[in-house]
């Protein structure tokens, strides 16, 4: 793990931002009504791993051909399933169970594959960083998904 500018994980930040930001303009009609009950301590904890990753990026070894290439084309795949659950969302009504459904028996894919493809990106780097980060993440991001759907309920 050196220091420097990962391409591959700005790749995937990108993948990451886009559909969040066209959500930002279709958001569920519920939305605000659930979001204001929402778990304080599970958010921080979102937020603070939502910052550890992006500062991640930081630490590059985007050497593609290593023992470990299968790691990232898991996570590769991860973010084009996590695209494919964002086009699906798009495509609905764009209620609350639309946004937590299940996507491919996949259950709050728009919180987990995102983090399984993070994780899978910090195997591949071998980069602890990452991997602590989404670790982070993944309590308040899936945390709050979980919630979500157990109150849609």
């Amino acid at each position: 793990m050196n220091f420097g500018f990962s391409y591959i994980a700005l790749i995937f930040l990108i993948m990451l931002f886009v559909p969040n930001i066209i959500w930002a303009k279709n958001k569920p009609e519920d939305y605000d009504a659930y979001s204001k009950d929402e778990n304080r301590i599970l958010t921080i904890i979102e937020r603070i791993g939502q910052v550890l990753i992006i500062c991640s990026i930081f630490f590059a070894d985007d050497i593609i051909f290593t023992p470990w290439i299968l790691m990232l084309i898991l996570a590769f795949i991860f973010m084009i399933l996590y695209e494919l659950y964002w086009i699906k969302y798009f495509r609905s009504p764009k209620t609350m169970k639309d946004m937590y459904s299940n996507f491919l028996g996949i259950p709050v894919a728009g919180a987990t594959l995102p983090v399984l493809a993070f994780l899978f990106l910090g195997i591949y780097k071998m980069n602890f960083f990452l991997i602590f980060s989404v670790l982070v993440l993944a309590i308040g991001h899936i945390g709050i998904h979980l919630d979500y759907a157990r109150r849609l309920k």
